[in-house]
Order: C-alpha cells, then structure tokens, then sequence
C-alpha cells in the first residue's frame, strides 16, 4: 500500500467514526508487534520516545529530529497508517509549518498538534498551561498549509479542560475546526457525560484517549462507537506491558541468577525472529547473493 493510499484509507476509517482502537509506538519494534496483533493503525506517540528513547518523563523534551526518525522507522517497516504526535508544533506557526512538512515525509498519515504552552506536559499531568486560543488558531492554519496531500489529518488536540474547564474546552475545539482542523482532540474529560458531550456538539471526527491511571474513565471500545467517536488511542498501553515484563523478569534474574521461573514471560527465540521479519530478510539476502 502506498503512503497516499494509506492516508485516503485512514481518513474513510475516520469518516466512519467506529471507534477504530489505535494502539501507540515509541518504536519500531513496539509497531511490528502492534501490527502482528491485527491492530489497523499505529500512533506514534511522543510520551513513548521520551520514555523509551530518552528514559525521560513526557515533558516536552523529545527533538523534531528524533521524531522524524522515529517516524520513518516505523513508516519502513508497516502498512498501517500513523498517526504523529507532533506536541506543541515545536515552537510558533513557521515552526509549526515546517513540522507537518517534515512528519508528512517521514510518513505520518495524520498529525496531532496541542495547544500546551511550551515545553508542554503530558496531557494527564498536572501544572499544565494552554497558549491564547489565537495563537493555537495559527498554528493549526500553518499545519493546514504546510500538508502536501490534502489526505493528511490534521488533528487538534486541546488541553483546556484540566485548566480552563469543559465548556472552554469545547469552545476551542469548535475554533479549531472552523480554523480547517479535520479532527479534534479534547484531552482528559472527566465522566461518560463528558465523553459523550463532546461527539455531541463537534461536528468532525473525534479521538478519545484512554490512559491507564489518567483522568478519564477506561471505557469501552463499543461504548465508544455509541457515543460517535472515530480513534481510540490506546498510546502507551504497549509500553506500560513491556515496562512492568521487563521489571518482572530482571528482578527474578537478579534474585535467583537463572530466568528459569520466569521463563514463561519471554518471547521465544523463533518468536522473536518472527516479529523482527527476519524470514524476510533472509529471502532478500539470498536473491542478492553473490555466487563465489
């Protein structure tokens, strides 16, 4: 599939608002097993690279650069269309602009851009700021600008219902749809109330963000797609299983100095060459070979 038509197929799943689970990648490694599990698309998530690239907390310290080539990597080696976690644009609307320019290459068939003050915050901390409502408005007219492929998605994330409230949040998600958002974010509502109020009163598709242990209620795929919504992200969910595998089984390393009673917990070694595509490789190796 190419890169164009993985943009027009995700834009028709979020036409159809079936709440499509959508599951989050700071890695190549981490997409390869998301699309061995069936999932249908990949989210590229900003809080992953910092923790897993930097073992750093996802307070705005990733680089452009190391997002471009996270998204690369990952656009290399699946078919599935990715959704970017561009953060705040990296600075005003000319930075703004040169990001979707470069996340769009690199192979995102969607972008997410919030409207955090900079460094920004993961979405479920607290201390967070929003920037004035025109300054986001711009950004988000830069990002439309800057696309290439009229196919990518342009998704506007707001943070102001943990600053300013529920309804100013909505407010600004309707600014941003009138500003050419094609889908809108509200982060962290707070009850099934909320999360059914926002399908409600935007008009365009919305993403709902489940986050083990962040302020909004873990609700149902089914219920979701009642309530009108088109993503469900999932964005760590991968992460936090490998964090606590890998906990669970270095502490009995340590402890015992064998991984005997853990063993069940590890990937095969032929499992885990299955989902690194070393058969492919290996088919690749062999039509190139040099005969000597």
């Amino acid at each position: 599939m190419t890169l164009a038509e993985r943009r027009r197929t995700f834009r028709r799943i979020c036409e159809a608002r079936t709440a499509l689970i959508v599951p989050g990648a700071g890695n190549a490694l981490t997409a390869r097993i998301i699309d061995d599990a069936g999932f249908k698309a990949v989210y590229v998530t900003g809080a992953g690279i910092a923790n897993t690239y930097l073992g750093a907390p996802d307070i705005g310290l990733v680089t452009l650069t190391e997002l471009a080539a996270t998204t690369a990597a990952i656009a290399e080696i699946t078919d599935n269309p990715l959704i970017v976690d561009i953060d705040t644009g990296f600075g005003n609307a000319l930075n703004t602009y040169r990001t979707v320019r470069v996340i769009e290459r690199a192979g995102a068939a969607a972008v997410q851009i919030e409207d955090q003050v900079f460094p920004k915050k993961c979405g479920h901390f607290e201390g967070k700021a929003v920037i004035l409502l025109e300054e986001a408005i711009s950004k988000i007219h830069a990002a439309v600008d800057a696309r290439e492929d009229d196919n990518l998605l342009i998704i506007a994330r707001t943070d102001a219902r943990s600053v300013e409230g529920f309804e100013a949040a909505l407010d600004r998600a309707s600014a941003f749809i009138e500003a050419g958002a094609d889908m809108t974010f509200v982060e962290a509502p707070r009850d099934a109330d909320e999360l059914r109020e926002i399908t409600r009163r935007l008009s365009v598709p919305q993403v709902a963000n489940m986050v083990v242990g962040g302020k909004t209620p873990l609700t149902p795929q089914n219920e979701l797609q009642d309530m009108g919504y088109s993503i469900v992200l999932y964005a760590n969910t991968p992460l936090q299983a490998a964090m606590r595998a890998m906990s669970d089984v270095l502490a009995a390393l340590h402890t015992d100095g064998d991984v005997a009673r853990v063993i069940d917990r590890l990937a095969g070694f032929e499992e885990r060459q299955r989902l690194v595509a070393k058969e492919e490789y290996d088919v690749l190796d062999a039509r190139y070979a040099i005969d000597k």
